[in-house]
């Protein structure tokens, strides 16, 4: 019966982690867009992601673009909560949509920057009452800084505390550092230009 109860949750584990590296493949950014006759990736920093979909299509589709990909964060590791019990393998799960929206299958593997989809996963591990304070500063940190990549990279350092601090667990720990290399890498681009001084501020409006 036990040897039938491992079995059953690495097939779990092994479904919900292709299932949550799916869903984070999908390229909401891009298919709004398209859909509203314009390709995102022509435009600005050439990103799917939220934040170039405000440039691009105003903060109207930017937000909605943000909102889909947060969702594809909460489902796969709230599904991971509700049928897995080991940490290291909600981890393994909660790490897979974000590597999907990263490196996602249908665009040659390369997406965005993995920030949205990284939040919806936060906000169930963290519960709501850490997840608010996490966001309240991170506009905060936002609102003074007004560079959103910097403000990403910054508050993408601090998961692997936060997660400790709230769960003790190295698995989740170990989540957040991975988030943290995840992130960096993906704003790669944006790191050079902020080096070189160069990286646009963060706008609520259409670029014109």
């Amino acid at each position: 019966m036990a040897l039938e109860d491992d079995i059953r949750g690495m097939l779990n584990l092994i479904l919900l982690i292709i299932f949550g590296y799916l869903l984070g493949s999908i390229p909401w950014g891009l298919l709004i867009s398209k859909a509203k006759g314009v390709d995102i990736r022509k435009v600005g920093s050439g990103n799917i992601g939220g934040t170039n979909v405000v440039r691009g299509l105003g903060f109207k589709w930017g937000l909605l673009t943000g909102i889909l990909d947060v969702v594809k964060g909460v489902i796969p590791i709230f599904l991971a909560v509700k049928f897995l019990s080991p940490d290291w393998q909600i981890a393994l799960v909660a790490v897979s949509p974000v590597l999907g929206h990263i490196f996602p299958v249908w665009l040659n593997f390369k997406g965005g920057k993995g920030v949205a989809t990284t939040v919806g996963t936060l906000s169930v591990l963290l519960g709501w009452p850490n997840f608010l304070i996490l966001i309240l500063v991170w506009v905060m940190v936002l609102a003074v800084l007004r560079i959103m990549s910097l403000t990403n990279i910054l508050l993408s350092a601090l998961l692997p505390l936060i997660l400790w601090f709230i769960h003790y667990s190295p698995a989740y720990s170990v989540f957040g550092l991975v988030l943290f290399f995840l992130i960096c890498w993906a704003h790669r681009e944006n790191i050079q230009r902020l080096k070189d001084g160069k990286e646009p501020k963060f706008k609520l409006s259409k670029t014109k």
